[in-house]
């Protein structure tokens, strides 16, 4: 049977069949275009490996490459089918497009994996164009979704596509979906949240959906100096959300929020002179908050402690400057010599952060998509997989 109304690998028949695999090889590069880190690439290593052993004759392999504005070199996907022809051992053949490759493209005899150009180096991608979307189906038999980082975007190579190709999901989507979910539905209790970022307005759904689910939520970053004003602190110059302080009053009454003691400040955040430690009360008026004090850090830990189940998203200080990256980075390291905790570090920033300190594979689980976890974690439905799911009729017209 389907899961929650997806197709995985295991309920589709390869056998002879092209396959159009959307993957998220979005990847760290330097100014050469080399790849700093192929942990992208090697997480898709597993459903390549099953297509083909299913049966199948060849992958055309999809995926975006950084903000590419004029078809810049750095962008094209050369290096990436390097890393993939070296990480496989399969005959790998990059195409100079992702469209309009008659007569030019590689039959499964010639190269069982095909790499396509940036799908970004056309506009029509981010536009969810149908056009765009079939010309991109045109040369496969069967679509899978292996992409989690863009399944909440509306872009034509997860979502216009599937008009097209009867389709389903890779392992690595299949996992992320399966581990979020048990998560929100059936976590080990005590169940914790870490919930970090700027601005409250883009985190007031995820910290709305998850009050109801967590035994606690431990916030920082620049957010809870929203909390701060509602509570008629001095603040200094900490950034808040004045449109969003009625919200933060009412969320503060709730004993599961729990608020740093103490706070980081500083005159500036990213040439700072002056740097002390201080209770949010009364900051002063030419300082800022920065990030969560010591004594803080000790609170957060002593409460992680008793947890069965944490969650985090967002970092808790200012940590584009490693000043201000303390209490991110101490409570990674706590969380990975604790591995008796089921951690599961959400994306984005946060697992960049994991990465940095080389803990990213000493958690429970480290999500490979930071907007597309927040959405889960919103209670939110992605765009890609509701187009799956109407997708699947598709499998018994075509006989997959």
């Amino acid at each position: 049977m389907p899961y929650n109304g997806l197709y995985t690998l295991d309920e589709i028949d390869f056998k002879g069949r092209r396959v159009f695999l959307r993957v998220d090889y979005n990847v760290p590069l330097d100014d050469k275009g080399n790849i700093l880190d192929d942990f992208r690439i090697k997480e898709s290593l597993p459903t390549i490996k099953k297509i083909f052993q299913k049966g199948a004759v060849q992958i055309i392999i999809a995926s975006h490459l950084g903000r590419p504005e004029n078809k810049e070199a750095i962008y094209r996907m050369d290096n990436i089918a390097k890393k993939v022809y070296l990480l496989t051992g399969k005959k790998t053949e990059k195409v100079s497009d992702c469209i309009d490759l008659e007569g030019v493209f590689p039959t499964p005899q010639q190269a069982p994996i095909v790499v396509l150009e940036n799908l970004r180096f056309h506009e029509q991608e981010e536009k969810n164009d149908e056009v765009f979307a079939q010309k991109l189906a045109k040369n496969a038999d069967i679509y899978i979704n292996d992409a989690f980082g863009v399944c909440h975007r509306k872009h034509a190579s997860v979502h216009a596509i599937t008009k097209f190709l009867p389709g389903g999901i890779g392992l690595l989507v299949e996992k992320e979906l399966r581990i979020f979910e048990g998560i929100l539905t059936n976590p080990e209790r005590p169940f914790i949240a870490i919930l970090g970022g700027s601005k409250l307005e883009t985190k007031l759904p995820l910290i709305m959906n998850m009050m109801d689910k967590v035994d606690n939520a431990l916030l920082g970053g620049a957010m809870i100096f929203t909390f701060y004003k509602a509570m008629d602190y001095d603040i200094g110059k900490s950034l808040y959300d004045k449109d969003y302080v009625a919200n933060a009053k009412m969320l503060g009454n709730n004993e599961k929020i729990i608020l740093p003691v103490d706070i980081v400040i500083a005159d500036d955040k990213d040439n700072p002179t002056n740097i002390s430690v201080m209770s949010p009360k009364t900051i002063p008026s030419y300082m800022i908050g920065l990030d969560i004090g010591p004594e803080s850090i000790e609170e957060f830990k002593k409460i992680l402690l008793q947890a069965k189940t944490v969650i985090w998203n967002g970092p808790l200080g200012y940590y584009e400057n490693p000043k201000f990256a303390k209490s991110t980075n101490e409570l990674l390291k706590f969380l990975a010599n604790n591995q008796s905790i089921k951690t599961v570090i959400g994306g984005g920033d946060t697992a960049s952060a994991a990465e940095n300190l080389g803990l990213r594979d000493k958690f429970f689980h480290t999500s490979t998509g930071g907007g597309a976890s927040l959405t889960l974690l919103e209670g939110k439905k992605m765009p890609a997989m509701e187009a799956l799911k109407e997708n699947t009729l598709k499998f018994k017209e075509k006989g997959v």
